[in-house]
Parts: structure tokens; C-alpha cells; sequence
């Protein structure tokens, strides 16, 4: 096996010109599969040969390794505390390994491609309190345009929920003010109608008196362009900044709405529909934190709680 990696190597430094970080990142993977092989190659060798002192060299046989051998290999890395991700990129290295030696005749197969790769952990939504959501969204002052567009974008984020490619692709035309309602399209061009809060629509009105002439889209930059993504992304994380939410950004203001509904007894179909989730699973993240809102009520109310 060293042989082999070793060839690998080379393959990686002349023939794909990978970065020494990537180079470094194989090497070590596939330097932790092989102290696997060996570990296990010992504890075999212990238990069946006769105790006569002699210790036999310790050799890797490429063509004995299997899919069960890797499953074993990346089970012992989930014991020693590996995440799931790390222990994705180990297997995604050993597909590419095999894969090499295949293509050089030196196996007739591939053993790494018939392991499922693990499924990471999605981490939990991130997502304002609602004293911080409130702060977030009075933040801009002033009468200028800018600082009224600002408020603007906040208020309708938090309001919505919207993603930030719906917010941009709005326009005047979208917003029926009387009714309380916008028309957003989302991910597949599908169209959608959300309702949307008293000081949004106060909000926007505000802006749309300000705002400079002939400017297109709803929301517009100093030259009177549609702003971008980047450029509502800039802004919000911004005034992120200035409630101490260094890290957020403007889809944690997408997750605060779906929590907020969720803490406020909004049914989940509902909220499905609301942010335009094809899948119910999708929203359910958000129930893990509408559970963790519920047990710090009972732990602060409840007189028997302990």
C-alpha cells in the first residue's frame, strides 16, 4: 500500500497540480486508513498465531480491502469523535484513491463507491430574539432616501420572511398595499402571495415618497439600478453589526420570522406555505427551537418545575 500512495502522490503533484493544503489533506486521510488497516492487521495477528516472539512484517493487501473494511474504517472514526462532514471528505478520498489505482489496472474495482457517503448535520437555524429583531429594524434614521430604503428592506425582511433574491426581484407593481400583500417569485420562477405587516407597508411608503425618480426595481441603488444581492447583503450586515450580530446575515432574518410565527402559535403548513418550502421537512428545523423557546417558559413559570 505504501507503493501505492506514494504513486498516488505523484499522481496529485505533476498530474493534477493540486494545492500543497489539498495535497496535504489526502496524504493525511489516506496515512489514517492506512494505521487503520494495520491496526486491525495487528490485533488479528495477536489473537491467531502462536506465541513464538517472532513478529512477521506487517503488509497491506489492496486487493483484499472491501466495502466492509471501509465501513469498519470510518466506524472507528466515528467512535474517536469525527463529524460526520470529516468523515464525508475521508470517503471522498478513498473514491478517489481506488479510483486512481482502477484506472492504472491495479484493482478491477472500486470498494470506496459502494459506502453511502454520511449525511452531515444541518445546524440549526440562526435567528434574532425579538427585543433584537425589533432594535434591528428602527436602526436606520433619518429622512434621506438611503436611510428610508434601509428601514425598508428591514422591516420587509423581518415582515416576509423573503428570501433575499425575492427581495430584490421586487417590484412596484408586486405590492398591493390596501390588501396588506406582496407578490414574490421564488426558487423555480414559482409565485407566491405573502401578506405583509402594517409597519412594513408604512416603511416602504415612506421610501417610495423619497425615492429618486425613474429608479427600477423596488429597491434601488445610488445610481437608480435594482440593487443587488451583495448590495442588500452589505447593507443588512451592517446593522447586524450594530446589535452585535457580527455573523448573521440576511437569511438569519428569514429564519427569525419563521421562528417568531412558530413561538407565536403558527401552524407549520402555514409557515411552510409562507416561506415557500416544496418539502414540510424543510420547516420542521425550525420546531427544534420553537421546543427549546417552550422548556425555558415552563423552566421560568412553572412552580414544580424542579
Amino acid at each position: 500500500m505504501d507503493h501505492a500512495i506514494r504513486d498516488f502522490e505523484h499522481h496529485l503533484k505533476i498530474e493534477r497540480n493540486v494545492s500543497p493544503h489539498t495535497l496535504r489533506s489526502y496524504l493525511s486521510d489516506l496515512a489514517a486508513f492506512r494505521a487503520h488497516l494495520l491496526s486491525q492487521q495487528r490485533a488479528l495477528c495477536q489473537n491467531t498465531a502462536p506465541q513464538t516472539g517472532e513478529k512477521k512484517p506487517l503488509h497491506v493487501d489492496l486487493t483484499k480491502i472491501d466495502y466492509l473494511i471501509i465501513r469498519g474504517f470510518l466506524a472507528a472514526q466515528r467512535k474517536k469523535g469525527l463529524q460526520k462532514s470529516s468523515m464525508a471528505r475521508k470517503l471522498t478520498v478513498l473514491r478517489t484513491f481506488f479510483d486512481y489505482l482502477v484506472r492504472k489496472g491495479r484493482l478491477s474495482g472500486n470498494p470506496a463507491k459502494q459506502v453511502s457517503s454520511p449525511k452531515a448535520e444541518k445546524p440549526l437555524p440562526e435567528f434574532l430574539t425579538v427585543d433584537q429583531a425589533c432594535t434591528l429594524v428602527v436602526l436606520p434614521k433619518g429622512e434621506g432616501w438611503r436611510n428610508l430604503r434601509d428601514r425598508a428592506i428591514l422591516e420587509t425582511f423581518y415582515s416576509t420572511g423573503i428570501r433575499i433574491s425575492e427581495l430584490v426581484g421586487l417590484s412596484d407593481r408586486d405590492l398591493h398595499m390596501p390588501s396588506g400583500i406582496i407578490r414574490v417569485l421564488g426558487k423555480g420562477r414559482k409565485e407566491r402571495i405573502v401578506p405583509i405587516g402594517a409597519k412594513a407597508v408604512e416603511a416602504i411608503q415612506a421610501y417610495l415618497r423619497a425615492r429618486p425618480v425613474g429608479a427600477k426595481g423596488l429597491f434601488s441603488n445610488h445610481r437608480g439600478g435594482r440593487l443587488t444581492a451583495r448590495g442588500v447583503s452589505r447593507i443588512v450586515k451592517s446593522y447586524l453589526r450594530q446589535i452585535d450580530r457580527p455573523g448573521a446575515s440576511p437569511h438569519t432574518l428569514r429564519h427569525t420570522y419563521a421562528t417568531h410565527l412558530l413561538e407565536g402559535g403558527a401552524d407549520l403548513r402555514a409557515v411552510q406555505e409562507l416561506l415557500g418550502h416544496a418539502s414540510l421537512s424543510t420547516t420542521q428545523r425550525y420546531t427544534h427551537l420553537q421546543t427549546d423557546h417552550l422548556m425555558q417558559v415552563y423552566d421560568q413559570s412553572h412552580p414544580r418545575k424542579s
